[in-house]
């Protein structure tokens, strides 16, 4: 008998362990996201306190203004368009690997796409328009693979459009009217459907039907 209660002991304290263990683990995990959003918000200006409640000492984010969760709290969307904020987007925001809706749109945000956006495998959806945004479009968007909409107009952007983008076979909406871009519109993959308005007001992009008659760089130089 008395085997039998020690060995009902070390079971109880093996799944207490294993309890700790998980808490620690999901705590951990909510901090690293914690963190990352916490270096977007170091990172711009709130004139408005739209990041007030972004305390880095909570548990995690869950609770936080324009942040929503999964039931295992972990973070799905951020939901700050149109929110007056100025400032530059940063790498960390890579590190949200459920994340799927990122809305920064109608804002005053500078600077360049960060590469490590392609890590966001499962983002829906990227609004970034309306904003100061420049450089290239990574291509590490490609990545993308559940990517469905992607809004980049009217912004300060340069280059070609990458055709990394033509193997997301997600996306229905890319909009990235009124920028700088060059080269020539794709024509492949989702890009077959995409409307020309969409491409609209990009001086140096030239039209999808100089493909295959001009360098998809052309007048990136």
């Amino acid at each position: 008998m008395a085997a039998v209660f020690k060995t009902q002991s070390s079971f109880l304290k093996l799944w207490g362990l294993l309890a700790v263990v998980l808490a620690v683990a999901v705590a951990v995990k909510g901090n690293s996201e914690g963190d990352a959003l916490y270096a977007l918000r170091r990172s711009l200006s709130d004139p408005g306190n739209v990041l007030q409640s972004w305390d880095p000492n909570l548990v995690n984010p869950c609770t936080w203004f324009h942040v929503t969760c999964n039931g295992d709290n972990q973070v799905t969307r951020v939901d700050l368009g149109n929110s007056k904020l100025s400032g530059h987007l940063v790498p960390e925001l890579g590190k949200l690997d459920h994340l799927q809706y990122l809305e920064l749109y109608k804002n005053n945000i500078q600077g360049t796409i960060p590469k490590e956006l392609g890590n966001l495998k499962s983002l829906i959806s990227l609004d970034l328009y309306n904003n100061n945004i420049s450089g290239t479009i990574p291509t590490s968007l490609g990545k993308l693979k559940n990517l469905v909409f992607l809004r980049l107009n009217d912004n300060k952007l340069t280059g070609p459009i990458p055709r990394e983008l033509t193997s997301v076979s997600s996306l229905k909406v890319v909009d990235v009217s009124n920028n700088d871009l060059c080269g020539t519109i794709p024509t492949s993959g989702p890009f077959e459907h995409i409307p020309l308005n969409n491409f609209e007001h990009n001086p140096r992009l030239e039209g999808p039907e100089l493909l295959g008659l001009a360098t998809y760089d052309t007048n990136c130089s």
